[in-house]
C-alpha cells in the first residue's frame, strides 16, 4: 500500500464517520428515505465522475502523451457532486442547502488527503513550482518547491475549527450557509495555489483547474445571494 493510498483511506474513513455521525444526530438530510438514498447515490456518482474526468483532463493537457495517466482530483469531485446534486434537486423540487452536513467530512478529508499528496513527493504531481522562499521544500531531487499541498491542508484545518464553532453556536446558520462558505473558500484558495503549480495554462494565464474554481466561486456567490433572500 502506497503512502498516498493510506492517507486516502484514512481521509475517506474519517470523512464517512463524520458524515454519518452528524447526519444521524440531525436524523435525516432529506425526509423521504427513498429520495435520500437516491440523493446519496447521486452525490457519489457525480463526485467519482468529476474527480476522474477533470483530473484526467489536467494530466492529459499538462503531461506528455507518453506520460499520461488517469487522474483524480478533489476539485473535480466537488464540481461533479455539485452539478449532479443541483440537477437532482431541480428534478425532485428540493429547495435549500442539503450539503451542510458533508462539510466537516470534506474539510477533514481534504486536509488529510493533501498530507498524503505531500508525502508522496514528486510522483503525485501535486507539488509546487520552484521557489527561493523560506517555505521551499526539497522533495528529493535537490529542487526547492512550494509545498502547496501543505498550504491547502493548513487552510482546511483552520476552516474546520470555524465549522465546529458555527455548528455548536448557530445550527440554523450552519445548515443554511456553511456549504456555500466552504465552496467559496475552497475554490478561492485553490485558485490562488494553482498559480504556484507547474500545470499548463490554457487561456488568460489560467489552467484547467482555475476555470473550474471560477465556476464554483460564481456558484457559491449566487446561492449566497439566493439564501439571503430567505428568512433564517
Amino acid at each position: 500500500m502506497t503512502i498516498h493510498l493510506f492517507f486516502d483511506f484514512l481521509s475517506y474513513g474519517i470523512g464517512a464517520f463524520l458524515t454519518w455521525g452528524l447526519s444521524y444526530q440531525k436524523n435525516e438530510i432529506i425526509a423521504n428515505e427513498d429520495i435520500r438514498y437516491a440523493y446519496y447515490s447521486i452525490v457519489i456518482i457525480g463526485a467519482v465522475l468529476g474527480a476522474i474526468i477533470i483530473g484526467s483532463l489536467n494530466t492529459l493537457y499538462s503531461l506528455n502523451q507518453a506520460d499520461f495517466i488517469i487522474g483524480k482530483s478533489i476539485l473535480g469531485a466537488i464540481v461533479g457532486g455539485v452539478v449532479f446534486v443541483e440537477i437532482f434537486k431541480k428534478v425532485m423540487k428540493i429547495k435549500g442547502s442539503t450539503g451542510a452536513y458533508f462539510v466537516p467530512s470534506l474539510v477533514v478529508g481534504i486536509a488529510i488527503g493533501r498530507l498524503g499528496c505531500f508525502f508522496s513527493g514528486l510522483e503525485d504531481y501535486t507539488y509546487g513550482i520552484e521557489t527561493a522562499s523560506i517555505f521551499g521544500y526539497n522533495f528529493g531531487d535537490g529542487v526547492f518547491r512550494h509545498p502547496v499541498q501543505l498550504y491547502e491542508s493548513a487552510v482546511m484545518a483552520l476552516f474546520f475549527i470555524y465549522v465546529g464553532y458555527i455548528y455548536f453556536k448557530d445550527r440554523a446558520f450552519f445548515e443554511k450557509y456553511i456549504f456555500y462558505q466552504f465552496i467559496l473558500l475552497y475554490a478561492t484558495q485553490r485558485f490562488i495555489w494553482e498559480f504556484l503549480k507547474p500545470y499548463e495554462t490554457i487561456f488568460f494565464g489560467l489552467n484547467i483547474f482555475q476555470f473550474f474554481c471560477l465556476g464554483l466561486i460564481v456558484y457559491a456567490l449566487y446561492y449566497f445571494k439566493k439564501v439571503n433572500n430567505e428568512k433564517l
